[in-house]
């Protein structure tokens, strides 16, 4: 067995899952990559610890320098143990309708929470990180503007996938920060030009964690939308009930981000007649478990539910 000198060489490396007993096209096969089996439990740990190790050798992170991220989740709690580990003290700036046990994670590696009221999202937590950084001298991980985080997908997540299966004809991923849908795309686009990029977000105005909609008027500077072929709209009914069906039926733990991945996976089997789909699982569900995600019988129809024009709408 492997052993590593720390945390931080466990990062990467993930496994590469096929999901069966979804009633697939023949001929059409759905791979998820566990991003849960990272240090702390979800694919923010590539894009947070390359930034972090790239800022100390350029010398842009001084020894000990408080650092400062907007967050919805995982990539705070990535910080918070990382930036631990690597001597930083770390605030996360998070709107107040993150799930509490985020915070109570946050709490647990010693990080300092800052709120920003709920209806001001995701956006103006990004503009109080950047007031600190530059009122306090703290360093901005700055998730939404680093290359670095292109880097780490197009480097590490797509590199794998390509390593562990050889060719995607479809890949889908969530859209948050854009950083992994823009890398791994771009890396599977060189690989096959003919691969498909669908990226999955949420209706606007609906909370679907882990995820951004674009029409709230903010785009992430890392995202590439040139690289996307299409993009599926997921609103919460989805999200959740696609949740519970990968835990029923291919024993996959995943969090409300993945449910909304499969359900955008699923629709884009069902228009292709062959070929290989890559979802990103991008992390694990024991961080929702404060919600009623998995609180539905095992018989619920609404995992079957018929779908609803107002909730999805496809582009290709």
């Amino acid at each position: 067995m492997k052993t590593f000198a720390s945390v931080a060489e466990m990062v990467g490396g993930t496994p590469l899952v096929e999901l069966t007993g979804l009633a697939l096209p023949v001929g059409v096969r759905l791979f998820a990559k566990l991003e849960s089996q990272n240090p702390t439990g979800s694919i923010k740990d590539r894009v947070v610890l390359r930034i972090l190790q790239r800022a100390k050798a350029s010398g842009a992170l001084a020894p000990g320098q408080r650092v400062v991220e907007a967050s919805t989740g995982n990539t705070g709690v990535s910080l918070a143990m990382f930036g631990r580990l690597l001597g930083h003290p770390v605030d996360v700036c998070v709107p107040e309708s993150v799930y509490p046990e985020i915070e109570q994670l946050l709490a647990v590696y010693g990080a300092r929470v800052r709120r920003v009221p709920r209806q001001a999202g995701i956006k103006t937590a990004i503009e109080v990180a950047q007031v600190v950084a530059e009122q306090e001298g703290a360093y901005l991980l700055n998730q939404f503007g680093s290359e670095e985080n292109v880097r780490a997908h197009y480097e590490g997540t797509g590199a794998e996938i390509l390593a562990d299966l050889g060719r995607v004809d479809v890949f889908v991923a969530g859209i948050g920060t854009g950083g992994t849908i823009t890398g791994v795309g771009r890396r599977l686009k060189e690989a096959n030009p003919q691969c498909h990029v669908l990226g999955v977000e949420p209706r606007l105005g609906v909370h679907v964690q882990g995820l951004k909609s674009l029409e709230d008027g903010f785009i992430p500077p890392v995202l590439d939308e040139s690289v996307l072929d299409g993009k599926i709209i997921v609103g919460n009914r989805h999200a959740f009930s696609h949740a519970r069906r990968a835990m029923l039926t291919a024993g996959l733990f995943g969090g409300i981000s993945s449910g909304a991945a499969l359900h955008a996976a699923l629709r884009a089997a069902s228009r292709i007649e062959r070929g290989n789909i890559v979802m990103i699982s991008a992390d694990a569900g024991w961080k929702y478990l404060g919600t009623d995600l998995w609180e539905a019988d095992d018989e619920d129809p609404a995992i079957e539910a018929h779908e609803d024009p107002l909730d999805d709408v496809l582009w290709w």
